[in-house]
């Protein structure tokens, strides 16, 4: 497996709230998993950089610490989950600069052709591969409810004026849950963390056009971030690739 990683401030934001992360982890036989996770926080510039590193930072935490298998995924996501919700939460009541701070995620590990993905939010998960693109994730937003009961399409909740107002976020109640997924990759496959950032500009036909025909994997995270700054790139913009191959 290959893994590559950007995030960029974009055309408007004067910050980035953005962070994402990937770790290389190995259990006691020695089978190598890789967990990645993407957040996008929410709140005004300074306490959005504060949710987001928050997560991000109980995340690394959480897996490094704990790791000893891929078997032990799920537990560690809901953990960090919990814990970065908790220490959020209370950090946005504790202090008037941070109140109603929050941040998405999305995350997964990887290993051996499965994958483990959770979400809280609207940043995605898809796969993508020779037979298409898959969105793993299902979004947390006021316009998948709106798909849901039948009051939009799919291609009209893309360029919906309220796409971007999500229902769930760590750090904006008590309690917290994430919807986890579970997927089969082959060989050829790649698989993508993003935040909305990049979904909300690239639809998933462009996202899988430049990933299989658009040149070599490892440029492909650099010529998403680009064409989505050359768009205009209205919000900050993240993605994490992990390549089967």
């Amino acid at each position: 497996m290959r893994h590559w990683e950007k995030s960029d401030r974009g055309k408007i934001r004067s910050s980035n709230q953005d962070c994402c992360g990937l770790l290389e982890l190995s259990d006691a036989r020695d089978i190598k998993s890789y967990a990645a996770v993407v957040c996008d926080g929410m709140g005004g510039a300074k306490a959005g950089n504060v949710a987001s590193g928050m997560a991000m930072e109980c995340f690394n935490r959480i897996f490094l610490d704990n790791f000893s298998g891929f078997e032990d995924a799920r537990s560690l996501i809901e953990r960090t989950v919990a814990e970065a919700n908790s220490e959020i939460y209370a950090k946005a009541a504790s202090d008037e600069r941070f109140n109603g701070m929050g941040t998405t995620l999305v995350a997964s590990v990887v290993c051996q052709g499965k994958a483990l993905v959770a979400n809280i939010g609207d940043s995605r998960c898809y796969i993508v591969g020779s037979d298409g693109i898959r969105q793993i994730t299902k979004d947390h937003s006021v316009v998948e409810e709106m798909v849901d009961r039948g009051e939009i399409t799919r291609a009209e909740a893309w360029l919906h004026p309220r796409r971007n107002y999500i229902t769930r976020a760590l750090g904006t109640e008590q309690e917290i849950q994430c919807d986890f997924y579970t997927a089969e990759l082959e060989s050829e496959d790649m698989l993508l963390l993003c935040t909305d950032g990049l979904s909300g500009v690239l639809n998933p036909q462009e996202i899988l056009f430049e990933l299989i025909y658009g040149g070599e994997r490892e440029t492909a995270i650099d010529r998403l971030i680009d064409i989505t700054l050359a768009r205009g790139a209205p919000d900050n913009v993240t993605a994490v690739l992990i390549s089967m191959q």
